[in-house]
């Protein structure tokens, strides 16, 4: 019987070999991302490709989101992404990236280049054209013209209703995170929407061949700013990417309580992991610390 390994090799293989990538020869499993199955594909001519699929996708136009998502943060953004081989329903092929240096210099660089991201695609309205997709779970983009709205109902309401999240959070839990969505106007400041990377964790932050920062796996929306420096920020970048978030304040002239506010936006993160992962690594508890000053106490 194949390992797990090889099972992701002859799934993958047989995938590419469907879509007339017959020249793959060999498919080597590789780890990291969460919601998918992935793997280096060698061509005939030396060359390897990235490769993603799900054994069962979520929907059509999972992987033309993502794609869609790459091409708008390099061709608005500035910020360098893989070349786009193919995407269809089946699965996304892609040109290979570089693990990135453990390097001040490198997270400096990516300051800049998130700086000028965030900086230089404001847009009227938060949302997108499309809904896409956080691991298997649609990320809604409904159009709104007040941030705050959009906020609450499509980026922490919206999480209610998944089973996982219902057994995880009671009913004081809800509605603690309905009082805090009211209390939003209080809690943040009036900020314009930008283009967003959507799930920037350190883990989809790599390096192109020619050494720059590069992105992968985005879910792509024009929201705040913040929601993309709250998802480096609370999910353990490593020790030399600390140069980023001084820098990144600098560049775009965030204020001294900006630290404050990155428990507040990390909540929609942690509602999509608790809604697609057993373990959620913790996050439910997160919630409910981050929930704990919005939860009515009985009176004496």
């Amino acid at each position: 019987m194949p390992t797990a390994p090889e099972s992701t090799t002859f799934f993958l293989l047989e995938l590419l070999h469907g879509v007339g990538l017959t020249d793959v020869a060999t498919v080597e499993a590789v780890t990291g991302g969460l919601a998918a199955t992935a793997g280096l594909a060698r061509r005939g001519d030396g060359t390897s490709v990235f490769v993603k699929a799900f054994g069962e996708p979520p929907s059509d136009d999972v992987f033309a989101a993502e794609a869609e998502g790459l091409t708008v943060l390099s061709e608005a953004g500035g910020i360098a992404t893989p070349e786009i081989i193919l995407a269809n329903h089946d699965l996304l092929v892609l040109s290979t990236l570089q693990p990135r240096p453990a390097t001040e210099t490198f997270w400096e660089q990516f300051a800049h280049a998130l700086a000028h991201l965030h900086t230089t695609t404001q847009y009227p309205r938060f949302g997108w054209h499309r809904h896409n997709w956080l691991g298997r779970r649609q990320q809604v983009n409904t159009w709104n013209d007040n941030g705050y709205e959009f906020f609450a109902q499509h980026r922490l309401l919206r999480w209610l209703g998944e089973p996982r999240v219902r057994e995880a959070l009671d009913a004081a839990d809800r509605a603690a995170l309905e009082r805090l969505c009211n209390r939003l106007p209080e809690l943040l400041p009036v900020r314009p929407a930008c283009l967003t990377h959507g799930d920037l964790w350190a883990q989809n932050v790599m390096a192109a061949p020619d050494g720059r920062p590069a992105l992968i796996d985005p879910a792509v929306s024009y929201t705040w700013a913040e929601v993309d420096l709250a998802h480096l920020w609370t999910t353990a970048p490593p020790p030399e990417a600390h140069v980023l978030f001084e820098l990144y304040a600098e560049l775009t002239g965030l204020d001294r309580g900006w630290r404050e506010r990155m428990p507040i936006l990390q909540l929609r993160q942690h509602l999509a992991v608790i809604a697609q992962f057993e373990p959620d690594w913790g996050a439910a508890n997160i919630v409910r610390t981050t929930l704990a000053p919005f939860r009515l106490r009985p009176k004496d």
